[in-house]
């Protein structure tokens, strides 16, 4: 049985309970309890501050499956999430204010799947263009090198 994918997408994108409690079921439906992500344990409850954040933050948040190789017990998901920043989104250098730009955001995750949840999580997000359009981050041309 194929692991569902869209199922896991629309629990980070769509709508969540609004009690805290049913919403961790949501998570814990598909995910251990806590779940490691890149070597950290995060409760479901954190996993319900996290989606909640990103949902605040990026209004018309939308998803689109770039790739996806399930091995059985190991899912390798490649996906772009964009939407307009209209809230504060914690980034990996620190807190973006509102923008109202568009954020496109592009994340490779490898999911291990224990008993048909994830148990494990490698995330590896792109927040470059993200941050660039935000005008956080400017990319320049390569520079020459000096020689001595």
């Amino acid at each position: 049985m194929a692991f569902d994918v869209e199922r896991l997408l629309q629990l980070w994108t769509g709508s969540l309970p609004d009690d805290d409690e049913a919403a961790a079921a949501s998570f814990r439906a598909l995910y251990v309890d806590p779940v490691v992500v890149n070597g950290t344990p995060l409760a479901a409850r954190d996993l319900v501050i996290r989606a909640r954040g990103m949902r605040q933050a990026l209004e018309g948040l939308e998803e689109e499956v770039l790739a996806v190789a399930d091995a059985g017990s190991t899912v390798a998901l490649a996906f772009r999430l964009t939407g307009r920043q209209v809230g504060q989104l914690e980034t990996p250098v620190g807190r973006l204010l509102p923008t109202g730009r568009p954020i496109d955001l592009r994340v490779i995750d490898v999911l291990t799947l224990t008993d048909g949840r994830i148990s494990s999580i490698w995330m590896v997000a792109d927040w470059a263009t993200a941050l660039t359009t935000a005008g956080v981050l400017r990319l320049s041309g390569a520079e020459p090198a000096t020689g001595r």
